[in-house]
């Protein structure tokens, strides 16, 4: 099960062959508390979601063995951390602030399952072009922006901003693939049952 409504996670997960079997979104507050680091932040909101759907889970018919998958992503320029952009002048702000200079990327991943509960943060280092006047206003017209970690989404558009990136690239978009498989891989989930339907 997947602790989250947002789309790019899900497609992530099916890239790697792995279909929840439900969806459990859970609404936290993630408002970033006074000086806390933006690996912090990331990892307590994580944990947050995945305790938020393990209590939404034991509402409900829990016989079967099952795993529940909880993340977040987390944009930083040094200590600040940008926020999910849901205005035209905080996606602009963004934008403005990352031109041109490098920004880290945190995504921490947590997983619960019959055996215990597990997680890892990944850090990504990206660093954008210069950005014109006129990239910064032809993006915020896209709209692709919305509700995007650092007021962005490097699987759109935004991409042909990245002049460098040190990590990984899906931890940015949502979901580490590698540590995602290796955790769910490692509380013995069995992450290779689907990849014959992909042949």
């Amino acid at each position: 099960m997947l602790a989250s409504a947002s789309p790019r996670r899900l497609a992530l997960l099916q890239q790697i062959g792995i279909e929840p079997a439900s969806l459990l979104p859970a609404e936290i507050d993630e408002t970033p508390r006074k000086a806390e680091p933006p690996r912090e932040l990331a990892r307590r909101l994580a944990r947050t979601k995945l305790a938020t759907a393990e209590a939404a889970l034991h509402l409900q018919d829990t016989t079967t063995p099952t795993w529940l998958l909880s993340a977040d992503t987390v944009v930083a320029v040094g200590r600040r951390v940008l926020p999910k952009a849901e205005i035209p002048d905080e996606a602009a702000d963004c934008l403005r602030l990352l031109s041109g200079r490098q920004h880290r990327v945190y995504t921490a991943v947590c997983v619960l399952s019959p055996r215990g509960r597990r997680e890892r943060i990944v850090e990504t280092r990206v660093r954008f072009k210069r950005l014109s006047g006129r990239d910064i206003q032809g993006y915020v017209a896209s709209g692709e922006w919305r509700g995007k970690a650092g007021g962005y989404a490097i699987q759109g558009l935004a991409g042909a901003f990245v002049v460098k990136l040190v990590g990984s690239y899906s931890a940015v978009v949502g979901l580490p693939l590698y540590e995602t498989l290796s955790l769910l891989d490692g509380e013995g989930y069995p992450v290779r049952a689907g990849w014959g339907a992909l042949a």
